[in-house]
């Protein structure tokens, strides 16, 4: 199977055949991965080289033309490192484009910390406007990718090494994958799998949700419907807690309570392999199972 940045090439590069509104700015990740596409669009797939905040000011830049950007590099490198640029060349200039993102929060954990960004949808959370997009399968992120790349919205799509065994419906929210009666977990883009087995047997129900904001507090809402409280989980691949807030603002008017189950603050300085990754944070199907039964009980 290929990995979701793998697809991510080859569609957007299919996309820029199809379109001449599309761009695709690069700051030298995944750069042989267009070479195609380069020589075929020398004019509309740019490489600025590792300059990431200019990544995201030649991305405006295009998007004032009327020109549809696709700005691709690493997480910390497009979120975190040019947030001003994004901020400000975007939002501010009221213009969209579609930021791209690869290495998920520890995809590459050899890189260090430097190449680490459990934060960064938390740091779009600051922002107005922006859909943030989190697929679990290659199948998810192509044709995510693919919506975005025709419509007019700010978009920022994560992409991970972690994948989910098989792609899902892709719905407007969140998809209910099982029905249950003692609590919902929410399960965000790559841990689906591990929440279905960490819930093997459980009588909960799990959604699946790859949109994350805007938030589905109406999905969520019919979740819990005709019960007198709720008890939530929401287990997404990046900063434990990230969403408590928009759950707990979706079930204002109903007793409830929320756990949210993520990538820990702690900086894990042995930086092992992904799995093991999962595993520190409590992110594979053991940890899970046990966080989950302990807050919602049995």
């Amino acid at each position: 199977m290929d990995t979701m940045r793998d697809r991510f090439i080859t569609t957007a590069s299919r996309l820029l055949d199809d379109d001449p509104r599309l761009a695709v700015v690069l700051a030298e990740i995944s750069r042989d991965g267009f070479d195609r596409a380069e020589r075929a669009h020398p004019d509309r797939v740019i490489n600025v080289g590792i300059r990431e905040q200019l990544l995201v000011g030649a991305g405006a830049g295009l998007a004032l033309t009327g020109m549809r950007p696709i700005m691709h590099t690493f997480a910390p490198f497009l979120v975190e490192r040019p947030f001003e640029q994004v901020k400000l060349d975007f939002g501010h200039q009221g213009v969209s484009g579609v930021l791209v993102s690869a290495g998920g929060s520890y995809d590459w954990p050899a890189g260090g910390v430097t190449h680490m960004a459990p934060g960064d949808v938390a740091l779009m959370d600051t922002l107005d406007g922006w859909t943030v997009q989190v697929p679990g399968h290659p199948d998810e992120a192509e044709a995510l990718l693919r919506q975005a790349a025709v419509g007019e919205d700010k978009i920022y799509l994560r992409l991970s090494l972690q994948q989910n065994e098989r792609a899902r419906a892709l719905g407007a929210g969140f998809t209910p994958v099982r029905e249950g009666s003692n609590g919902a977990v929410i399960a965000v883009g790559p841990m689906l799998d591990n929440v279905l087995a960490a819930t093997d047997g459980l009588d909960v129900t799990v959604l699946y949700a790859t949109t994350v904001r805007p938030f589905d507090a109406g999905g969520l809402r019919r979740a819990v419907g005709g019960r007198e409280t709720a008890d939530v989980v929401i287990v997404e691949p990046y900063l434990a807690g990230t969403s408590t807030g928009a759950a707990n603002d979706a079930l204002v008017d109903l007793p409830h309570r929320v756990l949210g189950l993520g990538v820990g603050k702690a900086e894990l300085r042995r930086y092992g392999q992904m799995d093991e990754h999962l595993a520190a944070h409590g992110l594979d199907p053991h940890g899970l199972r046990e966080r989950i039964t302990g807050f919602l009980g049995g």
